[in-house]
């Protein structure tokens, strides 16, 4: 936005910070909130504090400093309100989870670590945030947020004195982290839609187990790797050869990779689940029933079971959506689900593509609102800087779904990756 734009702009996101910073205690903390939205929100390449402040009329960097890195204000409440008011106003159809890299020089940045960086695409040095948004076909907003800190932090006590890491915070794995957001969220009382995640995370069999367990309902990418066997494969229970323990029930059947059950098996249609910026959005899918039978497969079914000796040797059935265009030559995307197979498959497809919709996320928040332009090395500070950020794209959400509101186009339906934020 240029400046003229944003000052018009003042009294209603005064009112939107009144709101969504109303559990921050002191007046002069809520205002610098409601200029640090304005600094992101502002056009110009760099969102970082400095270069705010300067552009902003009444910024005052050091203020700004203190806000966001030492500043004790908690941000879970105000992502509280944001989730409350974005889930009213959205209606989400699905629950997306994911991650996000940002590249960083040195080793002081909290959680910073050699790791995969999808930024870059390899390993590189960098921070990773597991996130949650909601989304419809029309709309998101990201919900929630945590820093992923790697094992490498876990016993360096110098090292997070420095970053200011709590003593409760652990080395947790991301699919962890993502149910401890996604349980955050569902303990507001907000209404569970569709969990949506890529393969990072629906690879994970005890991931899926953990969504069942608490009564959701996922469409999650899978590698194409995972075997398992057809829906009417059998176990049977071998003869006792007298020695040892008795023999587990087992299959007949070898587990073979999802590929060759759906060479066997898929019958494929043509689904359009909706309308793209280049026309509509068709493809060829399949649906078919599997069990899933890998080793975490077969010792979650175990532990269901209540141990070893009491398993029927039955894996439990799964419904598997599979995509394959009409000129490929085999299949491009594989979703599990605990939908049952008799699910409509347009409805499928379009939960399991609505992952696109925080792309736009992305762009918005990387390149219109500096999400990782931030340049403190707290752990505080980093959670200050994306609940802010979060917040002013809140705020243009809320802005875009008013039909009141005189509101340029989304960035998303432009092709330059230099746009405004509204």
């Amino acid at each position: 936005m240029k400046l003229g734009e944003v000052e018009r702009l003042r009294g209603e996101l005064a009112g939107f910070v009144a709101d969504v910073f109303g559990s921050v205690p002191r007046r002069d903390q809520r205002r610098w909130g409601e200029c640090y939205l304005r600094g992101l929100m502002l056009d110009g390449r760099r969102k970082s504090i400095q270069p705010m402040a300067e552009r902003l009329p009444d910024g005052n960097m050091q203020a700004l400093q203190q806000f966001v890195n030492q500043s004790p204000w908690d941000w879970l409440p105000v992502r509280r309100r944001i989730a409350e008011r974005l889930c009213e106003a959205i209606r989400p159809e699905v629950w997306v989870v994911d991650d996000v890299s940002f590249p960083k020089c040195g080793t002081a940045s909290a959680g910073v670590a050699r790791q995969y960086c999808g930024a870059l695409g390899k390993r590189a040095n960098c921070q990773v945030a597991v996130s949650v948004h909601a989304a419809t076909d029309t709309a998101s907003c990201p919900l929630e947020w945590e820093l992923f800190l790697p094992e490498e932090w876990t016993h360096d006590n110098g090292r997070r004195r420095r970053a200011g890491i709590p003593e409760e915070v652990g080395h947790v794995s991301k699919t962890r982290l993502a149910l401890g957001l996604l349980d955050r969220l569902a303990g507001q009382g907000l209404s569970v839609p569709v969990i949506v995640a890529d393969a990072g995370y629906g690879r994970s069999v005890s991931f899926r187990l953990a969504l069942e367990e608490r009564g959701w309902s996922y469409v999650v990418a899978v590698d194409p790797k995972e075997i398992a066997r057809p829906a009417d494969a059998e176990p049977y229970q071998p003869a006792y050869g007298g020695l040892g323990p008795p023999t587990l029930p087992r299959y007949r059947e070898v587990p073979r990779p999802l590929p060759g059950l759906v060479a066997e098996a898929a019958v494929f249609e043509e689904v359009t689940w909706r309308q793209g910026s280049k026309g509509t959005m068709t493809s060829h899918f399949a649906v078919l029933q599997v069990r899933p039978s890998g080793k975490e497969a077969c010792r979650t079914a175990q532990e269901q079971a209540g141990g070893r000796s009491r398993w029927d040797g039955v894996l439990p059935l799964r419904t598997l959506l599979v995509e394959q265009p009409e000129e490929a030559e085999e299949p491009t995307g594989y979703w599990m689900t605990n939908f049952p197979a008799t699910t409509a498959i347009t409805d499928l497809v379009r939960w399991a593509k609505m992952r696109w919709r925080i792309e736009h996320d992305y762009r918005e928040l990387k390149h219109g609102l500096g999400l990782d332009h931030f340049e403190g090395r707290t752990w505080r500070g980093w959670h200050h800087h994306v609940t802010l950020v979060t917040a002013a794209q809140a705020f243009l959400t809320l802005r875009r779904l008013d039909p009141k509101a005189q509101t340029p186009a989304s960035p998303s339906t432009r092709s330059s990756t230099s746009f405004r934020t509204c």
